[in-house]
């Protein structure tokens, strides 16, 4: 401790040697500059900072001896690393809000209310429920043209004789086609999934920004023989024959 207080008074003792020095120099040059070391103590003065100190803090004088500009040190190779970091993250929130506020804006132009939103939705779902129903046409139509092909090829097993090639290639092109059609199928209903999603997520957010409760989904209509159907009415239990005996 002794020490440390020892060479912060050195220090201060070569700054007041420095001081008077440079300000009778800036009485001729008209300023003066003085110079830090890395760990931030000032350790020369004149009318320009040597090369090796460029990079550190600097501190400009006037006449007077009062401070008109300051600069601090260059930044370090890790500084500049966390600076860089840190102007992404927030360039990124930057967009990630712009795009929001985007997104809102276009909420707000397109809806009225939720209910609209709802009907948007349905529309854009029937529209994917028409492209499965066909899907599931060009399926059966698959199905037929392999069963129609495999049957003709245990025709000629029968027989012993082989398969003609085009009826071969027709099972081939005819599973192929199954594989990519149910496929198909497949990505429609993940599509009307994440549709269901998307439109709840913006009913939400609707809400949100016009302060209005969400309300809820839909339910799908009923179909013809869900309303028309209705339980049959059990029986009512028969008297017994010894019963009514019993009562004669």
């Amino acid at each position: 401790m002794a020490l440390k207080t020892m060479h912060n008074l050195r220090a201060l003792a070569l700054i007041g040697l420095l001081i008077p020095f440079a300000l009778a120099h800036a009485q001729a040059t008209g300023k003066i500059v003085c110079w830090k070391d890395k760990a931030g103590k000032t350790i020369g003065c004149g009318d320009k900072v040597p090369p090796e100190y460029q990079d550190n803090a600097i501190r400009e004088l006037n006449k007077r001896g009062v401070t008109v500009n300051a600069s601090e040190p260059a930044p370090t190779p890790e500084q500049k690393k966390a600076a860089q970091a840190e102007a992404e993250r927030k360039a990124a929130e930057n967009q990630v809000a712009a795009e929001q506020k985007r997104r809102d804006k276009a909420l707000l132009d397109t809806f009225t209310t939720v209910k609209e939103i709802d009907l948007k939705r349905n529309r854009d779902i029937q529209l994917i429920e028409s492209n499965i129903e066909a899907q599931q046409t060009n399926l059966k139509n698959a199905n037929d043209r392999q069963a129609d092909a495999r049957n003709r090829i245990e025709q000629y097993k029968k027989e012993n004789k082989p398969a003609p090639v085009p009826i071969q290639e027709e099972l081939e092109r005819s599973e192929a086609a199954k594989v990519k059609i149910q496929a198909q199928i497949a990505q429609k209903r993940k599509e009307i999934v994440d549709l269901n999603q998307q439109y709840d997520d913006m009913k939400k957010r609707f809400a949100e920004l016009t302060g209005t409760a969400p309300a809820a989904t839909p339910a799908p209509a009923p179909g013809p023989a869900a309303a028309t159907t209705k339980p049959a009415a059990s029986p009512a239990p028969a008297a017994t024959t010894s019963a009514a005996a019993a009562k004669k």
